[in-house]
């Protein structure tokens, strides 16, 4: 097997970065649920104001992981790093990209001086919940996500 290289993502890593969005978004039924374009993510990744990075897993030119991140500042710790997918691509799963990712992205978080690193996970995918335990991380059952669409925002403003 070939050498896996970690590296920053750059604009042009984008098409197929939305292709493995999309490839997560159906392994958690929820392709309908994708509204991104690589439009939008290179004016938002990219942009004169960029809201998140990347990092890639490549193997022979082909991208076959990304970790998808971005920062928030909590009140309480201050700056922190919020890892919002790491994505494998399905055939390459198992074979230690998403530790190789996952820890790349940990190292990063130190690196910017962040107080620690966020993520969320399915609470059916046992799978991701095990590998997480592998690192003692804390997963918190007590805090429920809350969330309104743009729409729903226009439209309480509009009534």
């Amino acid at each position: 097997m070939s050498i896996v290289n970690i590296r920053s993502g750059v604009k042009a890593d984008l098409p197929r970065v939305l292709e493995l969005i999309k490839e997560l978004a159906i392994f958690e039924k929820a392709l309908d649920q994708v509204s991104n374009t690589v439009e939008r993510m290179e004016e938002e990744g990219f942009g004169p104001n960029p809201i998140y990075g990347f990092f890639v897993a490549e193997r022979e030119n082909e991208i076959i992981g990304l970790s998808l991140y971005y920062y928030r500042y909590s009140t309480w710790k201050g700056k922190r790093l919020y890892l919002e997918d790491i994505i494998v691509t399905e055939k390459e799963r198992g074979k230690g990209l998403g530790k190789m990712l996952f820890e790349h992205t940990m190292k990063f978080a130190v690196e910017q001086n962040c107080t620690g690193m966020m993520w969320q996970v399915l609470d059916w995918n046992e799978p991701a919940i095990n590998f997480y335990k592998k690192y003692n991380a804390k997963l918190d059952s007590e805090w429920l996500n809350g969330h309104l669409e743009a729409k729903q925002i226009e439209t309480f403003f509009n009534r």
